[in-house]
């Protein structure tokens, strides 16, 4: 009952998303991100606990109050966008986004070899993979969580499915890459979440100890193919940007554990990197050093 509970309402917000102009929509996540961060006491103290570790307690109340901010305006955005792609062809969800490094994925193409994409909770990170798989005509495998609610997974799994990306989940992930690369189907991961010290390695991250996944290491070592970094951002929540980061070199030599060590350091290196350099579009409410700095959230 719950599961059609959630889908009216989804339903519904769809609905009005598609009457209401884009300008009104922007007006509407502002009131919903600013709303989120005032009351949502709990999330508030985690995203200023990352940002001082992230910053070194070096970001004024202000700064850590605009990210924190700008953090759930990008959730939102994430989760409006699904809604009004519902509708859209791929044609109009191009429009929408502009690609730099784009012949770092042409080159990976020409050379016959398989794809992996890293990305992470940055900008509007369900379009990222959509706007991929359209732009360099990809059947892209992500993997990701499902979602509690199967009839909403399902309406999930099909607004994905239009647009050339099919899903594998967390549990039995390895499987379903190595199913995926094998078919010729590009996979798409999402590397900058905390895992339990069992499922994950140590990774030096903002100076501090976290866990970061290895699977796409595993993968990169097994292929022998470069993993593709690729991010997206927006200014506007209209118009986006997608940049293809300079490739992260595979590792093989005799000593697969700092094969995978390295790789996975330089993953997390890159994305340190690029959150330094805009940190409003990161996904601040996860507790990333939880793991090793787990007291810091109490």
């Amino acid at each position: 009952m719950i599961d059609y509970i959630y889908l009216s309402l989804y339903k519904s917000f769809s609905f009005t998303l598609s009457i209401l102009p884009p300008r009104a929509v922007i007006g509407l996540m502002s009131g919903l991100s600013r709303f989120a961060y005032f009351v949502g006491s709990k999330h508030r103290k985690i995203i200023h606990k990352n940002l001082d570790i992230a910053f070194d307690n070096s970001l004024s109340d202000a700064q850590k109050k605009a990210i924190g901010i700008s953090a759930y305006m990008n959730l939102l955005d994430t989760v409006f966008g699904i809604m009004r792609r519902e509708k859209m062809q791929k044609s109009q969800v191009l429009e929408q986004v502009t690609f730099e490094g784009s012949h770092i994925v042409q080159e990976a193409q020409k050379s016959g070899k398989k794809i992996i994409f890293i990305t992470a909770h940055y900008g509007n990170w369900e379009l990222v993979s959509q706007a991929l798989a359209i732009k360099f005509d990809l059947q892209l495998v992500g993997v990701g969580r499902q979602l509690d609610s199967q009839v909403m997974d399902e309406v999930l799994k099909k607004n994905r499915e239009r647009f050339n990306v099919e899903m594998v989940y967390k549990k039995g992930a390895m499987r379903g890459c190595i199913q995926a690369l094998n078919a010729n189907k590009a996979v798409g991961i999402l590397i900058d979440q905390s895992l339990p010290e069992k499922q994950g390695i140590k990774v030096e991250f903002f100076g501090q100890p976290a866990t970061h996944t290895t699977l796409a290491s595993i993968l990169a070592r097994r292929y022998e193919v470069d993993l593709i970094p690729v991010l997206i951002s927006s200014d506007d929540y209209q118009n986006y940007h997608a940049t293809i980061h300079p490739p992260i070199s595979y590792q093989k030599t005799d000593n697969q554990e700092a094969d995978i060590q390295a790789m996975t350091q330089a993953q997390a290196n890159m994305m340190e990197k690029a959150i330094k350099a805009n940190p409003k579009q990161w996904f601040w409410q996860h507790k990333r050093w939880k793991v090793f700095l787990g007291d810091i959230y109490r």
